[in-house]
């Protein structure tokens, strides 16, 4: 919930970019971090320090600011955040209702959810940092449109798309947010806490539109699967970590899924792939 509240501040607060691309959230040395906001003249940054376990506000003027993060409400989170940015000279209004998650509350309405593990927390970053660098190498690879590597504090995952510069057919019944995030063709690779019938940690790779055959495809590792109800291949995490090189196992369901949705869709690889 406290990602969502600083999320929506950047979202509130900077111009639309293609595919939501000024809504996510960076991994950082540190944490979780919104980069750069533009206002007014002035410029700030908002990161989740995991190590210190607080929220720090920079602003380009060199205050300095932060919100202690310990088990403590949602309501009491945004408030201090609110009143945080207040004082730095930060008006910013935010839509309050939480998304993507059963029986939303509003943040300033949240009393119940209000636990911190501390040691949870470190540890889901620094997982997200060392898939982070494997993302980034594999975004390396290609010249084509591709997305930063980037975290969505909606879904929770850390995620990197590739685009074969088409646009898709578009989706009937699709809502803005749906239409604009995939309005081209797409293969996109994350990590993601699970959720529905992923009940622990995994890698997912889906393309869209599928192209026919996509599902059927063999894919590295043998330990990754094609997910019929969610449509997409599932490589659980902890399969990754008990390997004897947990990288270069991530690369290969990064490449193989990627290149199942590139030749079954008949992208054009040797103008979006980097031969040296």
């Amino acid at each position: 919930m406290w990602t969502q509240v600083v999320g929506k501040v950047r979202l509130a607060l900077t111009p639309l970019v293609n595919h939501w691309w000024n809504v996510p959230l960076y991994v950082s040395a540190r944490g979780l971090t919104t980069s750069s906001i533009p206002y007014g003249l002035r410029s700030f940054e908002l990161e989740f320090d995991f190590i210190d376990h607080r929220l720090v506000l920079r602003v380009c003027n060199g205050s300095l600011a932060s919100v202690p993060l310990s088990a403590r409400s949602v309501a009491d989170f945004y408030q201090e955040l609110m009143a945080t940015l207040h004082s730095s000279g930060i008006e910013v209004s935010i839509w309050r209702m939480p998304v993507e998650i059963a029986g939303p509350i509003p943040f300033d309405q949240d009393h119940t959810h209000a636990s911190y593990d501390p040691l949870a927390v470190e540890r889901f970053w620094r997982i997200l940092m060392s898939v982070d660098a494997v993302f980034q190498q594999f975004r390396s690879r290609f010249i084509g449109k591709s997305s930063p590597v980037h975290f969505f504090w909606g879904s929770f995952d850390l995620a990197v798309t590739r685009f074969s510069g088409r646009r898709a057919p578009e989706r009937p019944g699709a809502d803005p947010i749906t239409r604009e995030a995939y309005s081209h063709e797409v293969s996109s690779v994350g990590f993601w806490t699970g959720s529905g019938d992923i009940t622990e940690p995994a890698f997912y790779s889906y393309a869209s539109p599928e192209p026919a055959g996509f599902r059927e495809s063999h894919v590295l590792p043998s330990f990754a699967s094609y997910h019929r109800q969610m449509n997409e291949f599932i490589l659980m995490y902890e399969d990754v970590r008990r390997s004897p090189s947990p990288s270069a196992m991530l690369l290969d369901f990064c490449q193989t899924t990627y290149a199942a949705a590139a030749d079954k869709g008949s992208w054009d690889r040797k103008l979006l792939e980097r031969t040296a």
